[in-house]
């Protein structure tokens, strides 16, 4: 369990961590948006808010890997078993659901525009990534079992 967890903690850095943390700074970088504002408005709490909230259902999520799935978010290192409990219940992508949340959370805080791009689209890249890469890789180590998820469970939300 111990190699597990530092395993996903390693595919969590770098995957959701360069997604949500790297690429952003490298888009607000040279820019003058200030980490933390002089004037703290409305904006700025709903921001921080949606960033918390889409953080902490990224975490919740990832923690599932290898409690559940004895395995990892990476698809070079994937789970055993297929995650469908906690917040899988309700989405089938809740890790890209919680990215997606955080980063127009950052982009409300820092009221960026590239952030708002960018989230757009990484989230098409998400969509696609599901749809041609792990769909048909779930459907092919799960058969069945992925089958009557996926007719349960929504994609998204």
């Amino acid at each position: 369990m111990a190699s597990l967890l530092l395993r996903n903690l390693f595919f969590t850095i770098l995957q959701p961590g360069t997604a949500a943390v790297l690429i952003p700074w490298l888009l607000l970088r040279g820019t003058g948006t200030p980490l933390v504002p002089d004037n703290w408005n409305a904006l700025h709490f709903i921001g921080l808010l949606l960033a918390i909230g889409g953080l902490t259902i990224m975490m919740i999520c990832i923690w599932r890997f290898p409690s559940e799935g004895q395995g990892t978010i990476s698809p070079v290192d994937p789970t055993r078993k297929l995650v469908t409990g906690g917040l899988y219940r309700y989405s089938r992508n809740p890790i890209y659901v919680g990215v997606t949340i955080l980063l127009l959370g950052e982009a409300i805080y820092f009221w960026s525009w590239r952030l708002v791009v960018y989230a757009v689209l990484l989230f098409i890249g998400f969509h696609i990534w599901v749809l041609f890469h792990e769909e048909p890789r779930l459907r092919r180590v799960f058969g069945a079992e992925y089958d009557e998820y996926s007719a349960r469970v929504h994609r998204w939300i």
